[in-house]
């Protein structure tokens, strides 16, 4: 990470290098790596609204993406996947992937980039991509350096949390009930005498989120 004062043109022929892209518009690449904290205090424009665009850029590079590769996927399943490539903590390792907050413009400590600075500027980056080159290299820099952090499967987390208590005399395997309410699934997982629901779009959604639910309810129970 850097001040903003040395962006040169050889700084941003090492960004276009990291990216995989050469910009048309130089301009528009520096503010994919300016941020608030900089722009502030220099009468320049910062990437928070390269962000907004980059948020929806993804999500359409991945969607399609899956939608062609994951043919045997119901759309429920597609959902949880996008989910997995575009969560936070998926763009933080994106970014590291890229290796791009090296180039970040920015003011002050190192305090005022953490949090979802990272994600932030990999949106940014793809929404600068996109807008310069069009959706095909956007798409090209986001399948290059797109990392899929996979949920933890709270299903099997907690049949085999249950399992263990039966085998000690505890009760009965899970259960899952599930209705359709003003437009959402709502799913009950029972065990053990407790319950917990949860609420998606789509049945399997629900079901995961409510087993989620479940599970850490009697993990803290067992502690």
């Amino acid at each position: 990470m850097r001040s903003g004062e040395d962006w040169t043109a050889e700084t941003a022929a090492k960004a276009e290098r990291a990216i995989g892209y050469t910009f048309e518009d130089k301009e528009l690449l520096k503010r994919c790596f300016t941020h608030s904290s900089y722009a502030n205090g220099n009468n320049e424009a910062s990437n928070e609204r390269l962000e907004f665009l980059g948020d929806a850029v993804l999500g359409l590079c991945v969607s399609e993406n899956l939608f062609l590769n994951f043919r045997s996927f119901d759309e429920g399943e597609l959902t949880d996947v996008r989910q997995e490539y575009v969560s936070q903590t998926a763009l933080t390792q994106s970014e590291k992937r890229a290796d791009l907050m090296r180039f970040l413009r920015f003011s002050g400590g190192e305090e005022n980039v953490r949090g979802k600075t990272a994600s932030s500027l990999f949106e940014a980056v793809a929404a600068g991509i996109y807008l310069d080159g069009g959706l095909k290299a956007a798409s090209e820099f986001i399948l290059t350096f797109a990392v899929r952090v996979e949920d933890k499967n709270y299903r099997s987390l907690l049949q085999e949390l249950v399992q263990s208590k039966i085998r000690q005399g505890g009760g009965k395997a899970v259960l899952y009930t599930g209705r359709e309410e003003n437009g959402e699934y709502v799913c009950t997982a029972s065990a053990l005498g407790v319950s917990a629901t949860g609420r998606a779009k789509f049945k399997k959604a629900a079901e995961k989120a409510a087993a989620k639910a479940l599970y850490q309810l009697l993990a803290r129970e067992s502690n």
